[in-house]
This record gives structure tokens, sequence and C-alpha cells, in this order.
């Protein structure tokens, strides 16, 4: 597998990876136990990864890590599309969110993003695609996924900081763009 780490912000680790023959969870696992690696200094065959059982409302696809036995204090969060998958780790007290889109969007994107926003008719592809992952990334921190409307999502004027208008907490974005993909991170917590 090819894997890219990402410039995140301190404390945060985040890592691009595509393979066209893995499927997503074969990436998303992969990549995880990269980022407990290098982070921790242990093996890959160290580390025990597991998903979140299902909830009531369907299935939830957080991922936990244990090394030797002992579960490590981690939010990890993934996103992919097409054979890119994109992971982030950080503390858990560090609320984060990732989305990664294509470059080219195909017309299923575009209407959906036109469907679900308060861009203006006009607005550019580049300009529609980099709202939208920060839109998605910010919904992923707040962690109530579906729930949040993505209409509902607001983001400053210079997209630097995004939030849910029902709750008092914003999230910083950064763009961590590699390549071909806007990967957007959603990250923070703390009051507006």
């Amino acid at each position: 597998m090819n894997s890219t780490p990402l410039a995140g912000p301190d404390g945060i680790d985040v890592i691009l990876g595509h393979d066209e023959k893995r499927t997503e969870h074969e990436r998303r696992h992969f990549l995880t136990r990269e980022l407990i690696a290098r982070r921790f200094g242990v093996t890959h065959r160290d580390i025990k990864l597991r998903r979140q059982p299902p909830g009531p409302f369907g299935y939830r696809s957080h991922l936990y890590a244990a090394v030797g036995g002992d579960e490590i204090p981690v939010s990890i969060k993934a996103a992919s599309r097409g054979d890119v998958t994109v992971v982030a780790l950080a503390d858990l007290a560090v609320p984060i969110g990732l989305d990664v889109r294509p470059n080219q969007l195909d017309d299923a994107d575009i209407a959906e993003i036109r469907r679900h926003s308060h861009l203006l008719p006009d607005t550019s592809e580049r300009a529609m695609r980099e709202h939208w992952t920060r839109a998605l990334a910010v919904r992923e921190a707040d962690g109530r996924g579906l729930r949040v409307q993505l209409e509902h999502v607001i983001l400053d004027p210079v997209s630097s900081t995004g939030w849910a208008p029902d709750r008092r907490v914003h999230y910083r974005l950064v763009d961590l763009s590699r390549d071909r993909w806007t990967v957007t991170l959603a990250y923070g917590g703390g009051p507006r």
C-alpha cells in the first residue's frame, strides 16, 4: 500500500493511503496500525484493533486499539473515497473529523452539494468541493453523524472554523489536500 503522512496540527497524526487491491476496511486497519506504530514505537503485530459494536440505530465504524492487551486512549477517525483512505489519530479529549474527495467531482456529487448547501448557483466546482469537505469534517467531529443536517453546518467567512448552530462548540479546519485529493481535518472543540 502506498501511504503518505500528512502534516496535521500538533498532537494529531494523519496519513493518506491508496491501494485499489485492498478494501476500505483493509486500508483503514493498515493505516491505523501505521499511525499507532509510529506514535507508540511498536510493531504492527503488537496492535490489536476492534470495531465498535452495532448500536440500536445501525452500525458505527469507530475503531479502538490495544497494545499488549491495554486499550490505547486515542480517537481514531477515517474517511474513504474510491481507493483512497485517510486516517487521523488524536488524544481522546480532542474531537476530530475527516473528509476526502477527488479533485474532480462527478455529477452526482455536484447535485448533492447543491441540494444540501447554501452556495450560489455560479459557485466554482473547487469552492463547492472545499465547502463540502469542510462541512462533512465538522459533522464528523461533532459526533452526532446524520442527525446534523449538512445544510445547517456553518463555516466562518474564511472557512477556517465550523460549527453546528445548536451547540456552542467550534472546530478548526485544516486543509491537508494532496495530489488529486481534497482532504479536510476538523478538530478542537472550544467554545465559540
